[in-house]
Order: C-alpha cells, then structure tokens, then sequence
C-alpha cells in the first residue's frame, strides 16, 4: 500500500483541483462532499477587534493582519507564530482565517490542528483513501496548521504535508502554522520541511506584559457586560497573574461568574478569592507576603506601615530591607514589587536595592541583620 499519492495524480490535482471528484472530507468521512461547503473549523470569537495588541505580540499580529487582508499575495507566505503555552497564538491564527472568511466568504480557509491532520492521514491510510485525503487538502485556499512541532518524528505524514504544502504554496495559496518553539529549535521534522517553513515570516507572541494585562483585564470585562473594576483592583489582578493569557482569562472568567451570580461589583476581595481558590496562590504573590510580614516583625512595625506614606526613619529602612529581598527572592519586575509597596513607581524600588546595596558594603552592623534576615529566606 501507498501512503501517499501517485506523482501524476498529484500534479493533476495540482493543475486543475475544479474537475476532480469531489474527495472524501476528513472531519467527515461519511460521505464525500464539495471542499468550498466545509465548515473552516474556526471559532468565531477569535477576531483581531478582542485580540489585544501589545510589545510581546505586536509584530506577529501586524503580520497576521497584513495576512488576512491578502492572503497568499504578501511575502509573509508561510506565516510561523510560535511561544508558549497559552500565549495566544491560536487566537491569532484563528482571527487571520476568521477575518479572510468574513471579507471573502468564496475562498476556502481550513484550521486544523497538527494532531488531526496526522489522526486524519493514518485513518486514510487505513482506508485506503489517501488520494481523498490529498485532494481535500489541495483545494484549501487557506490552510492553518496549529502545533506543527505534533508532526515530529512522523515520517509519512510529514511526506504527505511536505507535498501538500508545496502545492499550496506555489499556488499562491496562505499557509499559516503555530509551533511552541522557532523552527531552528524544532526537533524531529525534515530539513526539508524546516526549510520551507523559513521562506515566509517568523514572528514570536511572549508572555503579556504589566499594560497589556490591563487591557485583557478590561476588554473581557466590558465583552462580557461587567462594569469594570477600580483601578487597583484591575492593577491587583494584573499584578498577580502574570504567566499566560490563558490562566488570566480563566481568573476572569471566574470573576465574572462570581460577580453575576452573586449580584455584586467585582471587588479586591473577590479578587482575592478567586485567584485563592483557581490558581491555588500565586507563589511570588505568597513569597512577597511573607517577606513584608517577616521584615516588618523584625523592625517592630506593621505592615501596614511598609505601604504607607510615612517618611520616618526607621519605617523607610525597613521598607528598602524588604524591597531588596523581594528583588533577589521573587521573580516579581521591580514594577510589580512597587505597586505592593503602596503604588511606589520601579525607580523608587532600584533606588532601594541600591541604597541597601550600599549599606551591606559600608556598615557592619547594617549588614549583620541584613544577614540575620537574609537567614529567614533561605531555602
């Protein structure tokens, strides 16, 4: 048995895909139907207008709309978005193919993941209906491939994409992937393949950054019909879930729920108790809550009085101590670290660390508590 099309097949489908047959579709196997029908398998609430635009994704998401707006004619042809988990890349990739269905409904766009395609090329195989599952493809005028690093060290079927891609490609149809990593690092896939997906553009989504959060944090709310919180709270929020939009939107989710059933604003309590019972803490916030809480015992003060105003002596002290623990034991932005010491801009922090800094080197007996301190937070 052949697991991929006969060449001159392939070319035939290649020069004039209209005259075929119309193939058996794989997210249906049922019965054959027209490639111009399939549903393109988007969600509809991936768009650009809720995709918020900050440093950590701008140049893929002025790539992907340069893209939507036309498809296979700019130099972004494959578009790569790759990063992390949770980071929005499906988002992305999906707006460009919701947004080339919305402005030209004739044309035929597909998103499938990795892991279906590869699923949907063994089931063809096994029913000896890869031709089918060829020509489907073939007919895509806009083919988005999510997670292509599930095609490793799958070697039919990445043959079968390798051809796929070039027909596509040469026809001047979109070819849009996402991946967790650059191609360059990608294991387990063809030098081949690799090759091609460097002809277009690469570009990277990284984690959100402090206002970008904000701006998730205030556009869902107001999608969802929530009157949007005070400042700090929305601040808080930020402040406090910072590793993927992902996780960001759950807490939002939750709090909206929340606040709906319960018929109350979203408050800075209710904050804290979703971001309590959903992420199970957030381990820098808790590390920072006790160095504030042991510092502040040491000094004989509250607290309270390490967010506060006061320009007493011993108070200032004691918040600069914490501020350069919470630098070399967090993994907060001297950003965050400020805003939990009552809303103290970063070069209020540096300033700290340096002062303190400068102490360790020039009074011993500053030093020998910096040290006693120092005791408390080792792990």
């Amino acid at each position: 048995m052949r697991t991929t099309p006969r060449g001159n097949n392939f070319s035939n489908s290649a020069g004039n895909a209209d005259t075929l047959a119309p193939p058996r579709n794989p997210f249906d196997t049922a019965k054959p139907v027209d490639g111009n029908l399939v549903p393109s398998q988007l969600n509809g609430s991936y768009t650009f207008d809720n995709y918020i635009e900050g440093d950590c994704n701008r140049l893929a998401r002025s790539a992907g709309l340069a893209v939507a707006n036309k498809p296979g004619t700019t130099s972004f042809n494959p578009l790569m978005v790759y990063g992390g988990v949770g980071l929005g890349k499906t988002h992305l990739v999906q707006a460009i193919g919701n947004h080339i269905k919305a402005t030209a409904p004739e044309r035929f766009v597909l998103y499938v993941s990795a892991e279906k395609f590869t699923n949907q090329f063994i089931d063809s195989v096994q029913r000896a209906q890869v031709q089918d599952f060829a020509n489907f493809y073939l007919q895509v005028d806009a083919l988005i491939l999510d997670d292509v690093q599930f095609l490793a060290n799958k070697g039919k079927t990445q043959e079968m994409f390798f051809h796929i891609f070039n027909h596509l490609h040469q026809s001047g149809k979109q070819i849009v992937m996402t991946s967790d990593r650059p191609p360059k690092d990608l294991q387990g896939l063809e030098d081949r393949l690799l090759n091609r997906f460097k002809w277009g553009l690469t570009a990277d989504v990284q984690s959100p950054d402090f206002e970008t959060r904000v701006a998730i944090i205030r556009n869902k709310m107001e999608q969802d019909g929530i009157d949007i919180p005070p400042d700090h709270v929305v601040d808080y929020l930020a402040n406090s879930v910072h590793t993927n939009v992902r996780e960001l939107e759950g807490v939002i989710a939750s709090l909206v729920a929340q606040s709906s059933l319960s018929r109350r604003d979203i408050d800075l309590e209710m904050v804290k108790q979703a971001l309590r019972h959903i992420i199970e803490e957030v381990e820098a916030e808790v590390n920072l809550d006790f160095i504030q809480k042991t510092v502040a015992a040491y000094f004989n003060i509250s607290v309270e009085l390490l967010k506060d105003k006061t320009r007493k002596k011993e108070v200032v002290t004691a918040r600069q101590v914490a501020m350069y623990f919470a630098k070399h034991h967090t993994a907060h932005t001297l950003k965050t670290i400020g805003f939990h010491f009552g809303g103290r801009d970063h070069t209020t922090v540096m300033h700290s660390v340096q002062t303190v800094s400068d102490l360790v080197d020039s009074d011993k007996k500053f030093r020998d508590q910096v040290d006693e301190l120092r005791k408390k937070f080792a792990k």
